[in-house]
């Protein structure tokens, strides 16, 4: 093999997902993915520290982000209106790119225990920096946290959707829609 390999880290990362898929995350070892990508193991360690970075690598820091946006936002502005505003940013910092490795990376997700709690990780800490963002900028701790966790919800559920449709519609649109589907569920009468 040459010395410099075109397009490794790629490389790499698409015979993982394809590993992944065809025999599952646990059964994969490193060895099979650099096989498959026709590359060194030592290559796989210069791009990831373990196979769980090709789904986790490489991500922006949605928590970093969001508590920026937070803290930069206008003061007259509501927790939801600045979540709402974060939209846009936050969908062209994290979503973009082939749809394909999005729905791939879901799968194998999807289908182990460890994964799965590694993905509830990430979206515990991006509320609990929305939740301090929010209180550092004055917000009572119960509206702090309502909006956290809505915010994760809604993340969570649009992204679902824009998988579910094929990338066909805007993420920014799906977020609004379903953030919008929230509020009216919520002024609706609970009580008889």
């Amino acid at each position: 093999m040459s010395r410099w390999e075109p397009n490794a880290r790629d490389r790499l990362e698409r015979a993982a997902l394809e590993l992944f898929d065809e025999q599952g995350f646990a059964e994969t070892t490193v060895p099979q993915i650099t096989a498959r990508a026709g590359l060194t193991t030592r290559t796989f360690f210069r791009h990831f520290s373990d196979k769980r970075e090709v789904l986790f690598g490489g991500e922006v820091d949605v928590p970093s982000l969001a508590a920026r946006m937070i803290t930069e936002a206008p003061a007259f502005l509501t927790p939801l209106q600045i979540i709402a505003g974060g939209f846009d940013a936050v969908a062209a910092a994290q979503f973009t790119g082939g749809m394909e490795r999005f729905v791939a990376r879901k799968k194998i997700i999807e289908q182990d225990a460890g994964l799965r709690e590694r993905e509830l990780q990430k979206q515990a800490a991006l509320s609990d920096a929305i939740q301090q963002s929010f209180r550092d900028r004055g917000v009572d701790d119960l509206t702090a946290a309502l909006v956290a966790h809505t915010t994760v919800t809604v993340f969570s559920v649009s992204i679902g959707r824009w998988m579910s449709l094929g990338g066909e519609t805007p993420l920014p649109d799906l977020l609004r829609e379903t953030l919008d589907s929230l509020r009216s569920i919520m002024v609706e009468p609970v009580w008889p």
